[in-house]
This record gives C-alpha cells, structure tokens and sequence, in this order.
C-alpha cells in the first residue's frame, strides 16, 4: 500500500470545504496498491472497522445486517460478516468469501441468506460500486415505514438529494433472489435506497464511503422525523440542494468525512486488525 497523503492541490471535491490552502500541506487520500494481496487485506480490515463502528453506533438487530466489500481479484466475489457474529467483535480474520452463487470459498461460517441474496444482486447490477451496507437501524427502519424520500431540509441530507430511491415491495425476510434483484433494480444509479418498512442500504467506492453514507443517512432519517413531529419543516431550494450534494456527496467526500470514525475505531479497537 501506497501513503494515502498528497501534497497540494486538493481534490476539487474537498477544495471548497478547506479554504486557502498552506504551501507543503498534505491531505489524506484513498490509498493505492502495490498488490492484489495488500488491497484485500485492506478491504477486509475496513470492513472489520466498519462493523465495529456500526455496532458502537447501535445499528445492530440480533443476527440483522451486513456489509459487503468485492475481493479487488475477483470481483463477482465478496466479502461479508458471518452469520450471528456480533459487529462489535468482528476482526477482519473472521470475515468470510462468498461468490455470486453463495458458494462458500473462504471461512467456516455460514453466510446470512438475505445478506446473500441482496449484496450479490447489488454487486451484480452496480459494478462501479466496492461496498454495500444495510442494518436494521432504529430511525432507518422508522423512517422506512414512512414509504418516502429524504427531504432536503438540512445540509446533510442534502448528500442524497436525487440520489437515493425508495423500495415499496415489502414481501417479509429477503430469501429469494428475485426480490434482491427488485431492490438492486430500486437503488438504480443512486447511492442509497430506503428499503420500506425495512430499512437502509447504501453503496459506494469504498467500505468507507459506503459505511459514512449509511451513518449520515440514518442521522438524516432522524433529523426529519424530528422535525416532521415538530412541525413543518422547510425545505431547500433545488438549485442550492444540488450545489450542496454537489460539496458534500461525492465519493471523495463519502470517504472522507469517514476519516474521523476511521481513526477512533482503529484507535480504540486495535484487535480488529488480527
């Protein structure tokens, strides 16, 4: 692996949230690889890491829930919490292979069906994605029940303006192919979907940005049933919506704003490394 600090310029993706620049100033990047080997056990330890941060985020349900990342060899395979492991004690040696048929190639723990059936569907119709993410949070799966979008009422929210759909065809635990294949079809081009009266999914480049659109998404759910219960809440003009997911929501941006979660979770948890 690569440094993952640049020198200046910045990204244009993050220019605008720093201001003027000093000379000699660096900004963490994504990193690159020197070998297949390297990127994969950089995938699975962030995928361990963005376990762990769901279960200190509370985003667990008894054995609901699963993030996935692609192997960076085999991309029709991918990698995924085993079966009734708490989030919050997954190492990154823990994590088992899969390929799009359910075929188990690496470990010696089941994988949960649904998370099967979903995540191949979404890896297969969504070939510019590396990662999806979905639990059974708590103002997730309430504001699925809802049965519509994200507002554009806060800054936040903003990041998935136009850019999230709604799944409505609810059929209870998703064991058949052919509903994952609904779902991935709902998700469409966006970043995310609200699966109703389930809950929230969301993808990205990296299991970082997959895993930072799903926090911001659930705290975005919140925001909105608060303010919905309050009264009235006030929308932001289109125009100024789009400049805002235009700042805040893309890939870059996704990866990121996770940076923070990133370092206290490895700061704190250094064991999901074995």
């Amino acid at each position: 692996m690569t440094s993952t600090s640049q020198p200046t310029p910045p990204p244009a993706a993050l220019a605008a949230a720093m201001g003027p620049v000093p000379e000699n100033v660096t900004i963490p990047l994504p990193p690159t690889f020197d070998s297949v080997e390297a990127e994969r056990q950089y995938r699975k330890e962030q995928l361990a890491a963005g376990f762990r941060l769901f279960g200190r985020f509370g985003f667990s349900e008894g054995v609901a829930g699963h993030i996935t990342v692609r192997d960076p060899e085999n991309p029709d395979w991918f990698w995924v919490n085993p079966f009734g492991m708490s989030f919050s004690q997954i190492k990154a040696s823990d994590l088992i292979l899969v390929d799009h048929e359910g075929t188990l190639l690496h470990g010696s723990r089941p994988v949960n069906r649904a998370a099967f059936v979903i995540h191949s569907q979404v890896h297969a119709a969504r070939p510019d994605t590396v990662a999806a993410a979905h639990s059974h949070s708590l103002y997730g799966k309430a504001f699925s029940s809802l049965g519509i979008p994200l507002d554009p009422i806060t800054q936040d929210a903003c990041a998935f303006f136009e850019d999230h759909a709604v799944y409505r065809d609810y059929r209870g635990v998703v064991n058949e192919l052919e509903e994952g294949k609904r779902i991935a079809e709902a998700l469409g081009g966006c970043k995310a979907v609200i699966l109703q009266n389930h809950g929230l999914l969301t993808v990205g480049q990296s299991v970082a940005e997959a895993v930072w659109w799903f926090v911001t998404m659930e705290r975005s759910c919140q925001a909105q049933l608060l303010a919905m219960a309050a009264g009235t809440p006030q929308h932001i003009d289109r125009e100024t919506a789009l400049i805002t997911r235009g700042q805040l929501g893309t890939n870059l941006a996704g990866w990121f704003q996770a940076r923070p979660l990133w370092d206290q979770i490895t700061a704190s948890d250094p064991d999901l490394f074995d």
